[in-house]
């Protein structure tokens, strides 16, 4: 069995919440702070013992509040349970009692739980899988038809577009075929970052099952053994990109049942894809008809009162963490995916936001100070740290992510050690850097030491996910990296019979930029669903604006498995730099190590592990004879060149070409070699013993 890796603390330092000092001493006058998160965090556990600890009632809601099996003096039937502690009374409605607002009456119990018994020998034949239900709530102001808060799918009438909720019980539960796949080291991920609505070539919603069928086979194909999925939790606005959640336990019912998400994620596992939920615990839809807004007749039941729960940049709401209620649902809300549906893990989205009171807007973090004091929420910064102990308790194997942009120390280490415990942190300086340049800088004027020492700039006692682009860059308002290379250029040029000296930057650089980004920017690595090949135009899903238009809220697979067009030759490049990570382990070394850097003829080269990658940055130049060290005194073989004709280049290198040592001396290193690097081009060399050792990878 593979074990998580350790945390590395050493064994005398206390476990107060003050470990990390020992890796950054800048921490240090924080110490009282860290001392007291931990405090809190220990509260959290302590009150949770009283009713069976992390893994008793706080992470089992589900199976108490919603629709469940169960009995009642012998008899069995459906139990329906909600929590509204201001509420006057609830009534159960739905298909079973032809939506009869007031035959049905909760009783209301301890704490604020309203519950209902139907016995099986009165409703069984009544309430059925997939029957339409609802809460009629009566509080102060009135009284409205909810959907339940635990509701497990909800389905939209497209008449009205209004939403109801449904009894799901299949009389065939879904019986999972495939193990996960478990990994032997927690660095490595490659992860595919996918949209299932958005995965259809046709203008339209795609569907779990399509996905299924055409998606996850490329996915395999490509080399990543991760998928990230997207949009998954119900959401009313399909525009909102699936962050704008209304019911967080229900799967979004556009793209299919819950039993198709199953089998969407047992097969990613028996094609060896781990396959993470991008989950959304960072705010609520407002939508009081769908969501939880106002449920019991005050804004205060899921979400902080007045102006401090709302979120003004988002138009949502933001959760009350010091809840303990909220905390329930939260919690069993995670253990609910992991268990009912097998994901691997999660990545949180808004993290930056749930952890400051001004969510982050506007602040620089130019200072160890702005992630102490009292702008730090210390409920959200507790619930976090529980929720990635939660997470690896259920799943030792689990892995969780963060989307943070304010670099709060700890954030991937470990929760004893004063962390919030996240495998990963995402690494999101770096797209924004590629933006940046591309949008500002000629690549002649790039500084080459500052995007080395750009791509390197982390915290390096974190794992973090590295990447070029992910779905923010490719989203109306920005453009994805090819877009802004290469612009109208693709829609007229990227076939190879039309040639286009904007086509031949574009591929070069989008190349170069992604070896390099892979490389060097961490210990995993992402792709959004289509930027592998250079997916023409951005995303836009039908909204107003565009007359409600799927035309930009898709993926034209076919590009990418047309042999006479560059999108080919791109998808191909990534294919090839997976196979890379896969048969070299890059991602898992944490050597790295500059080795020479030429500002006036645009050269940059640098090893990780035992590789050493070279890249001419010279947009006209081409080198026949440049002289590089070498770390080992052996020859060298090129294992991957941007500019073989497969990935439509220029075929001026290939793999496998040689390389002879040579003893001569050059900055510092006893032995160099002397290599053909043509104009923006890059190779990575391997000791060539190492690459007569290695097996001939399969077909």
């Amino acid at each position: 069995m593979a074990k998580r890796i350790s945390s590395g603390r050493p064994i005398s330092t206390p476990v107060d919440g003050t470990g990390m000092i020992a890796r950054d001493s800048w921490l240090e006058p924080h110490a009282d702070a860290l001392r007291a998160r931990w405090r809190h965090y220990q509260s959290w556990l302590a009150k949770f013992e009283l009713s069976g600890g992390l893994l008793g009632q706080v992470s089992t809601g589900h199976h108490f509040f919603g629709f469940n099996r169960g009995s009642h003096q012998g008899a069995p039937g459906v139990w329906y349970r909600e929590w509204a502690p201001a509420a006057n009374a609830l009534f159960l409605t739905g298909d079973f009692c032809q939506w009869n607002r007031g035959s049905h009456p909760l009783a209301r119990k301890e704490f604020g739980v309203w519950e209902i018994f139907l016995p099986d020998r009165l409703y069984a034949d009544r309430l059925t899988h997939a029957s339409g239900v609802k809460v009629h709530v009566i509080t102060a102001t009135g009284g409205s038809d909810r959907i339940p808060a635990y509701i497990r799918r909800t389905v939209q009438d497209h008449s009205t577009l209004a939403f109801i909720g449904q009894y799901w019980h299949p009389p065939e539960p879904y019986v999972f075929k495939h193990a996960p796949p478990v990994r032997d080291r927690i660095c490595g991920l490659r992860i595919y970052e996918a949209h299932v609505g958005m995965g259809t070539e046709e203008a339209k919603v795609g569907s779990f099952e399509e996905f299924r069928r055409d998606v996850l086979p490329q996915i395999a194909e490509l080399g990543y053994n991760a998928i990230q999925l997207m949009a998954v939790m119900e959401h009313p606005y399909y525009a909102s990109f699936g962050y704008h959640v209304s019911s967080l336990f229900a799967v979004s019912s556009r793209f299919g049942t819950p039993e198709d998400l199953k089998n969407l994620i047992d097969e990613a596992h028996g094609l060896g894809l781990a396959v993470l939920l991008d989950v959304v615990h960072s705010h609520a839809i407002k939508n009081v008809q769908e969501g939880l807004n106002l449920f019991d007749g005050t804004d205060y039941q899921y979400f902080h009162a007045g102006p401090r729960g709302q979120h003004v940049a988002w138009d949502s709401l933001c959760f009350d963490y010091g809840t303990y209620e909220v905390q329930r649902f939260l919690l069993s809300n995670l253990r609910f995916w992991l268990e009912e549906f097998h994901f691997d893990g999660f990545r949180f989205d808004g993290v930056t936001s749930m952890l400051y009171l001004d969510h982050g807007l506007g602040a620089k973090f130019t200072s160890y100070d702005s992630y102490f004091g009292p702008n730090v929420d210390s409920d959200a910064l507790a619930y976090l740290q529980v929720a990635n102990t939660l997470a690896h308790q259920i799943n030792p194997h689990a892995t969780t992510i963060a989307e943070d942009v304010s670099g709060m120390p700890g954030m991937a280490r470990p929760v004893d050690e004063g962390g919030l415990g996240f495998d990963y942190r995402l690494a999101m300086g770096v797209p924004d850097y590629w933006i940046k340049l591309l949008k500002e800088q000629r690549d002649e004027d790039w500084s080459l030491a500052g995007l080395y020492s750009t791509l390197l700039n982390r915290r390096h006692d974190e794992r973090h996910v590295g990447y070029a682009e992910s779905h923010d860059q490719a989203l109306v308002g920005d453009k994805t990296l090819a877009f802004w290379m290469m612009d109208k250029e693709m829609y007229s040029h990227m076939s190879k019979l039309a040639h286009s000296p904007i086509i031949d930057r574009g591929l070069a650089l989008h190349k170069m930029i992604r070896l390099i980004t892979l490389t060097l920017a961490g210990d995993a690595y992402l792709n959004f669903m289509g930027n592998e090949f250079g997916h023409p135009e951005w995303v836009d899903f039908p909204r107003p604006g565009n007359n409600y238009s799927y035309h930009y809220a898709r993926r034209l697979w076919s590009l990418a498995k047309t042999d006479h067009l560059h999108f080919r030759g791109l998808w191909l490049f990534d294919q090839a730099l997976n196979r890379l990570d896969l048969d070299w382990n890059i991602l898992c070394d944490p050597l790295i190590e500059q080795m020479l850097v030429h500002e006036d003829t645009r050269q940059l080269v640098y090893r990780r592990g035992p590789l050493v990658f070279a890249f001419n940055f010279h947009p006209t130049e081409s080198f026949a004879n440049l002289r590089i060290p070498v770390p080992d005194n052996t020859d060298y073989t090129v294992v991957l060149a941007t500019d073989e004709e497969a990935f439509d280049g220029y075929g001026r290198n290939k793999t496998g070409n040689d390389y002879p040592i040579q003893r001569v001396e050059m900055y510092g290193r006893g032995q160099s070699i002397e290599i053909y690097l043509p104009a923006r081009t890059a190779q990575v060399l391997a000791p060539r013993q190492m690459v007569a050792a290695r097996p001939t990878p399969a077909a």
